[in-house]
């Protein structure tokens, strides 16, 4: 058996500003700071030890796992980055306050944008675009692999090669694994992972700073392995209650 824990990072800057924020690297918040040392505390108090950290290139997963693996004295584990679990890409609306975008293209507009499985945003202007591979952290990748704008469904295609390629090695040999990365992304790794169907994973949020932790029979290989179970850690209310508020946001 193997131990997969999923982290979102915490609260960011335009999180708290009620702004799309995608592949833009917006630090964490106080309170983000907070949530992810608490989330390293609920792993901590249920005895998880994580051999091998894995995070996206964006700082405020970063810095939830660091923050988290403090809590747990665990800073020494190896860590591997990957540009497949950042955040989606949210194309031109990338900045742009959810409310006043709302407002300006009315909410039902928004929502496809946000939660439609196969329908992306606008995409990305090109000066934006050229400025976005510029980034020392893509330099290197092919520019028809940078996405423009992504929906879910992109998500779940650049995501899936890393879950085989990296995280489910790790998982054979170390046995338990932290992933700290963000909504879109973990949310197509938890539709791989429970075979949630495209229409049903619309309704899935995934709240801030708790532990999802899967325990997974890998008899055969972790990527093929059914989970045996999956929680939340700490208080189940608490968790519901954070899942809810990420629901309600204007996008």
């Amino acid at each position: 058996m193997s131990t997969l824990i999923l982290l979102r990072h915490g609260q960011s800057q335009w999180n708290l500003d009620n702004r799309f924020t995608g592949w833009v690297d917006v630090d964490l918040t106080e309170l983000g700071e907070q949530e992810a040392v608490a989330g390293g505390e609920l792993m901590l108090a249920e005895g998880l030890a994580p051999a091998v950290l894995h995070t996206s290139l964006q700082k405020r997963a970063i810095r939830t796992a660091e923050l988290a693996l403090r809590a747990m004295d665990r800073q020494w584990i190896p860590v591997r980055r990957s540009w497949r679990l950042n955040e989606r890409h949210y194309g031109g609306l990338q900045g742009l306050n959810k409310k006043e975008t709302a407002d300006q293209y009315g909410a039902d507009q928004v929502k496809v944008w946000r939660r439609a499985y196969a329908i992306a945003p606008p995409e990305l202007g090109d000066e934006d675009f050229a400025q976005q591979a510029e980034d020392p952290r893509y330099a290197d990748l092919p520019r028809d692999v940078l996405p423009r704008t992504e929906c879910l469904a992109d998500v779940v295609e650049r995501m899936m090669p890393y879950w085989y390629d990296g995280i489910v090695p790790d998982l054979e040999q170390h046995g338990a694994v932290l992933v700290a990365a963000h909504g879109n992304s973990l949310r197509a790794l938890v539709k791989h992972l429970d075979g949630i169907s495209d229409d049903d994973i619309v309704e899935l949020n995934i709240p801030t700073g708790v532990p999802l932790v899967y325990e997974l029979d890998d008899r055969a290989a972790p990527a093929k392995a059914m989970p045996l179970e999956h929680r939340y850690l700490g208080d189940p209310e608490a968790a519901k209650a954070k899942a809810e508020a990420v629901a309600k946001q204007a996008g």
